[in-house]
């Protein structure tokens, strides 16, 4: 059996549209697992974004971390962008 790597990390959008933006940008990421070797799963509890992340080794829960951390930085970047506009 393989061992499972587990990262739970808790986000704070209080800003509803970043959050509702952010949730809707990476929906479709969720949903069509690129990889075998890693699931994730966003929820949103009052305005926090959690990210929880399971994995079968470091190595791929270090890349989802990754790649989840920057698309929602970027998502939050162009939502301020498009507020200062």
């Amino acid at each position: 059996m393989a061992v499972k790597v587990k990262a739970s990390i808790r986000l704070n959008l209080c800003n509803p549209k970043q959050l509702a933006t952010t949730v809707a940008a990476l929906k479709p990421e969720v949903n069509s697992s690129v990889t075998h070797r890693a699931n994730v799963d966003l929820q949103v509890h009052d305005c926090f974004l959690v990210l929880i992340i399971v994995a079968e080794d470091i190595i791929a829960l270090r890349a989802m971390t990754n790649a989840y951390l920057r698309w929602i930085m970027s998502t939050v970047k162009v939502v301020e962008v498009i507020k200062h506009m």
